[in-house]
């Protein structure tokens, strides 16, 4: 760390008054800024402190200096204006960390780092010399920048000699020689070559001069015209008004760019507001007197006279053949026109006002408007009301204004400037105008605009969890049980029963209404839920809901009656939910752009399955598909998660062999693909490789005894609920996002397009150097070979002599496995038409591209990459 009291480069006294000089001087202030960018905050703190105190001592002298040199404003006011700019700059930033880390944040990975932009380009104008020289090189300093000022020619001694004053007390205090420099004769070549070298340009002064800093090819921070309205509303002050746009429009002879240009007065108070006007020193011109005005305010060419800039009501009067007295404080002209053929509409930087006169608030606001857009949009305007009384009336004015500072009962020229009327608008003698002005900033400009911000981004990882109901229930003959808490903790009154036609007419819900009977609980049974269920199926649910208004949802069966349960869920509690929002697919769930609704305020919802697969019971999973156009989307908010789920494998005894292999095979994939998952965690691991290991030990055993095994049935059941809780919280991949589309394409049982699938997902995702890796921050590298390894050798497959064989091994055991329950070993062999299948086979690819299970698969699919696994799939390639 270089030492802070080290200087650079002795400046030579010379004048730059050319390009040669002006390149010397450059490289001078680069210099110094390279060693400048060094000092600590402690010393940087240090001379800003030194300057600032600097120039507030010299603010007579300098206030005198500019007064004399440029014939405009008020001496006494421009002191005002030097002390501003010293005392409250420094005040509002001397505690503003500028050097190196502003922020830290450890858990995010987070941290902000200031550093200096260079070497800055401030063009100061002729209206305030001295003290937008002093705010600009000690903001310069705060941030440590280099500066070279570009002084108006007709005000360029004294706006020298104010920068001098804060280089020599910077340099006394340890600031680099040189760190402040200025162009001793400006000329428009040598301001263009000053842009066009700077880092950044501060731009202060007329619309052509912060055209050109705009168009230089350099950032830039410019400030545009300001032609301010003021509007008294009825409910005004009056007396406070009038005197606070006289102290505002009177000072420094009406030179500040905020200062009111126009005030707008409703009829209704007008008189008495010309009244007061005049009692506080106002001269209102007669019509003829009007004319005269008219003709010095604009130049032949329609630009504003230079020559009034500054001047006194009296001197102004002289210029217009008026009798202005000397006591006059400004010159009011009461005009109709807004456009700019009236050159009372102009700005004017002068303590010339136009008043105007309005009937209704909505006319005030309208002129007001109009002569923001004539010029001036962005600057400033202000509103004088009695908040109390009219505050719809602010918000109107607020709505309507096209400018970035809007005052309330405030002096424009002190208010806009920041910190004397209110206390949190930064102060400032550069007022950005945004977009509106055509500048890059819409605020009053200070330090932070002054600094680059380097952010140092640490790889974090997500926050995980492990959500599941808040009751699981399982273990044969626990249903009876575990629906006591419907009546003894819960006291339901009325029961809502989805289920299938299968189900309700095989006996299977007379063991929920039964209980809910003996409970006295209120019932009526939803029975119309086919495979593969449809929102219009959800909707007639939700309509009976909705008529019978239950407190209690059971959903009993295998997925689809599960999952179109969810789905009638929402629509009775939330009818106005979309259900195209709801689907539609996320790549964080917890940065998803769609909030889902709160569940569960109107009913309780508890799951029954019937077969041991789908998981659903204990997912924040619905598949529903969409009989419109065709598309099963798979729904997924932990929203949908049930509230309880009761797991008795007396509900599965009778289940079919094919349903039997298809449901467990349908686990083992739910299991294969959470423990494979980018969003997998330790939790979830655990649940997987046990379901696995029991789904290869006990589904054979399930598929071939039946109901004669009680031991591989209540093994089968808790298998395929730890197999659903692993893959709620790892979600799954693209095996279940291309079994999706096989089922609503052709109709294949969801299980058995699982099976058919999963071996060519395994080789897909087992890829070393896949064409796309997943992105996820707890995914580090690709490593699926190893995690199906684990998974192999955790469920006793026979080990390989590497992962990679262990998992050909693993393959081979799910194929084996298959085959003992009975399931087609491609897709053509379950029966789809090779026709139909290729028809569609671009569809399907595209729309499990865009299945919400793709987005946690480890390898991040291309379309053609799923077209040509269905194609293996198919032909069983």
């Amino acid at each position: 760390m270089a030492k802070n009291n080290v200087k650079v480069g002795k400046s030579k006294d010379y004048l730059v008054n050319d390009l040669a000089t002006f390149e010397r001087k450059l490289e001078e202030v680069k210099k110094a800024q390279r060693e400048f960018a060094k000092f600590s905050q402690e010393k940087i703190d240090e001379i800003f402190l030194a300057a600032a105190v600097a120039a507030n001592h010299e603010r007579i002298p300098l206030a005198k200096l500019a007064n004399e040199e440029t014939g405009m404003g008020i001496f006494e006011d421009k002191v005002i204006k030097n002390n501003f700019a010293a005392e409250y700059t420094y005040n509002a930033y001397k505690h503003t960390k500028t050097c190196g880390v502003l922020e830290r944040d450890d858990a995010f990975g987070l941290t902000v780092v200031a550093e200096p932009v260079g070497v800055i380009a401030a063009v100061i104008p002729t209206t305030n010399p001295t003290s937008t020289a002093i705010f600009k090189t000690l903001i310069s300093l705060k941030t440590r920048n280099g500066i070279i000022i570009s002084p108006h020619p007709r005000a360029k001694n004294a706006t020298i000699a104010a920068a001098k004053v804060v280089l020599d007390a910077a340099v006394k205090a340890g600031a680099p020689e040189g760190i402040i420099a200025w162009v001793d004769e400006p000329s428009i070549d040598l301001t263009a070559s000053l842009m066009k070298e700077a880092d950044l340009i501060l731009a202060t002064g007329g619309p052509g001069m912060v055209k050109s800093a705009y168009s230089s090819g350099k950032p830039a921070v410019g400030v545009g015209a300001g032609n301010v309205p003021a509007i008294l509303d009825e409910s005004a002050d009056i007396k406070m008004a009038v005197s606070s746009i006289i102290l505002s429009k009177s000072f420094d002879n009406g030179m500040i760019c905020s200062s009111e240009q126009s005030v707008i007065v409703p009829s209704s108070i007008y008189d008495e507001v010309k009244k007061e006007f005049e009692l506080r020193g106002a001269y209102i011109l007669n019509n003829e007197e009007i004319e005269k005005f008219r003709k010095i305010i604009l130049t032949s060419s329609g630009g504003l006279n230079s020559n009034i800039v500054g001047q006194s009501p009296y001197k102004l009067g002289k210029m217009a053949g008026v009798d202005v007295p000397q006591s006059a404080r400004i010159i009011i002209g009461e005009v109709e026109e807004t456009d700019f053929s009236e050159p009372f509409a102009h700005e004017k930087l002068s303590p010339i006002l136009a008043m105007y006169k309005y009937s209704s608030f909505e006319e005030g606001v309208n002129k007001a408007e109009h002569l923001v857009e004539q010029g001036g949009l962005g600057h400033t305007s202000a509103l004088y009301v009695d908040l109390t009384k009219s505050n719809n009336k602010e918000q109107k004015f607020i709505e309507t204004m096209k400018t970035c500072r809007i005052m309330i009962n405030t002096p424009s020229s002190q208010g806009a400037i920041g910190d004397l009327y209110n206390f949190k608008l930064a102060p400032s003698l550069t007022l950005g105008c945004g977009s509106w002005g055509g500048n890059s900033v819409s605020e009053n400009v200070g330090v932070k605009h002054l600094l680059n911000m380097k952010t140092i981004a640490e790889r974090r990882e997500n926050m995980l969890w492990f959500r599941v109901p808040e009751k699981v229930y399982f273990k044969k003959g626990c249903l009876p049980v575990a629906m006591r808490e419907f009546k003894e903790e819960m006291d339901k009154k009325r029961a809502f029963v989805v289920t299938d036609n299968f189900l309700y007419n095989n006996g299977y819900i007379d063991k929920i209404t039964d209980e809910l009977d003996r409970m006295g609980i209120m019932h009526t049974t939803f029975y119309d839920v086919a495979p593969d269920p449809t929102l219009k199926c959800a909707m007639e649910g939700a309509k009976a809901m909705e008529s019978f208004q239950p407190d209690l949802i059971i959903a009993l069966g295998g997925g689809s009656a599960m999952d179109a349960a969810k789905i009638m869920w929402v629509m009775y509690e939330h009818p106005e939910a979309d259900f195209r929002d709801m689907a539609m697919t996320f790549m964080d769930i917890r940065k998803r752009a769609y909030k889902f609704p709160k569940m569960g305020e109107k009913a309780y919802f508890c799951a029954i399955p019937t077969s041991a697969g789908t998981g659903s019971e204990v997912t924040p999973f619905a598949v529903i598909t969409d009989q419109e156009i065709g598309v099963k989307y798979p729904l997924a908010d932990y929203e949908l998660l049930p509230n309880m789920a009761i797991v008795d494998a007396d509900m599965m005894l009778e289940m079919p062999p094919r349903l039997t292999a298809s449901s467990g095979v349908d686990a083992m994939t739910h299991a294969l693909e959470a423990y494979a998952a980018m969003l997998r965690t330790e939790p979830a691991d655990g649940m997987a490789l046990q379901a696995g290991k029991i789904i290869f030990e006990y589904l054979p055993r399930a598929f071939k005894n039946g109901k004669d095994d009680l031991e591989a049935r209540e093994k089968m059941a808790i298998a395929a609920t730890m197999a659903g809780m692993a893959f709620a919280n790892a979600f799954l991949g693209v095996c279940h996002s291309m079994a999706h589309k096989l089922g609503a394409f052709h109709h294949v049982q969801h299980g058995v397009a699982n099976a058919l699938l999963i071996d060519h997902v395994i080789r897909y995702n087992c890829s070393e150097a896949p064409i796309k890796m997943g992105t996820f921050p707890q995914y580090r590298y690709p490593d699926c070979v190893k995690r199906y390894a684990e998974f192999a050798r955790f469920c006793g497959v026979k080990q390989g002599k590497d992962d990679r064989e262990t998992v050909d091994n693993l393959i081979k055991a799910l194929d084996k496995l298959k085959e003992d329950v009975g399931l087609p070993k491609t897709i053509k062999e379950a029966g789809v038409d090779e026709k139909a299948f290729l028809d569609n086979l671009d569809a399907m690819a595209l729309q499990a591209f865009d299945d919400q299970c793709t987005g946690a698969n480890p390898r991040y699919p291309l379309v053609e990459e799923l077209k040509q696994m269905y194609l293996s799939a198919y032909y069983g390639k």
